[in-house]
């Protein structure tokens, strides 16, 4: 874990105060708005060439772990992420829809330094992310529509330019990239992206709460109520994983593996979705970059945990 994974809550925070410090220079604040879509697109450029689709054949080898995580990440996250909002956020849907956006996505990135923390099977955690990342993709609009479409909350004009905009674009010219250059290339292409991923993403956190901080601060008690439903959901999920796990014979390996990756969630993706598919309702996203300054410490607090799972010696004695 290098020093910028390491500083990430820190620079996303500091990100967030930079922006409202500087909400009142207006000449500033009129602009930022418009970098928003740049950076996020940039930042996602660089995950998508980043993402070993070659990689997809080998989750379906597992087929007992593959079949798991895809069944709490997009069947159960769903439905419990539903009914998790109607009970605490009912009273603003554009909270409601950001916490629900946050918690359909499975990470593709972060969530592999936990797994190492956690001593899980990081090549498994590895194979099983292309297909987190298209099941999302495909998902997420749905989901959206299923849930929402009801109360008039979703333009799907919008919904589609979202996508082809910031998903398609951006996923075509990494494969085009991938094309193109050789090997030795596209290493150092991947890698820059891979490490300053984090920058792009402040960038446009930064631009995001510049932009709108006057809007923070009147809905400051409403956009901070996303933080019981949040805690609910890490705390449920990670005492299923547990259970789980043990009722289908999982390794300790494959126990830390499934935690990280049904725990931890793409705001970033999320983000750059909901940035245009929702103009004009910008609690959404301010409510998807609150979520990662909730789920980081989590994260790091629940692979501590479930190495404590292991050294108690009460789970997995005769598997690990």
């Amino acid at each position: 874990m290098d020093l910028i994974e390491k500083l990430e809550p820190v620079i996303l925070i500091a990100a967030i105060l930079i922006g409202l410090i500087l909400t009142n220079i207006e000449i500033l604040s009129k602009n930022t708005g418009n970098l928003i879509n740049i950076f996020l697109c940039l930042m996602l450029y660089g995950l998508f060439l980043e993402v070993p689709l070659y990689e997809l054949k080998k989750s379906f080898k597992n087929i007992k772990f593959t079949s798991t995580s895809m069944i709490i990440n997009f069947i159960w996250t769903p439905l419990f992420g539903y009914f998790l909002g109607n009970l605490f956020l009912n009273g603003n849907i554009d909270i409601f829809i950001g916490f629900f956006m946050l918690i359909l996505t499975p990470c593709t990135d972060w969530y592999l330094v936990f797994t190492k923390m956690a001593k899980g099977n990081v090549n498994l955690s590895l194979s099983i992310l292309p297909i987190n990342l298209i099941l999302q993709i495909v998902l997420l609009p749905v989901y959206l529509i299923l849930f929402f479409s009801k109360n008039n909350t979703i333009n799907y004009g919008d919904l589609g330019y979202s996508l082809l905009i910031v998903i398609v674009i951006p996923f075509v010219m990494a494969q085009i990239t991938k094309l193109i250059l050789n090997n030795d290339l596209n290493e150092k292409v991947s890698g820059f992206f891979s490490k300053y991923q984090i920058i792009f993403l402040a960038l446009a956190v930064f631009a995001i709460f510049n932009n709108q901080g006057k809007l923070l601060f009147e809905n400051l008690n409403s956009i901070l109520t996303i933080f019981i439903p949040l805690m609910a959901f890490f705390a449920t999920n990670t005492i299923i994983d547990l259970l789980l796990s043990e009722q289908i014979h999982f390794t300790y390996e494959e126990y830390a593996s499934l935690t990280m990756t049904t725990l931890a969630r793409n705001s970033p993706l999320a983000l750059a979705i909901a940035i245009n598919s929702f103009p004009g309702r910008e609690l959404i996203a301010i409510a998807l970059v609150i979520g990662p300054l909730i789920e980081l410490p989590v994260l790091y607090i629940v692979s501590r945990l479930v190495l404590k799972v292991k050294d108690s010696g009460l789970f997995f004695t005769c598997r690990i």
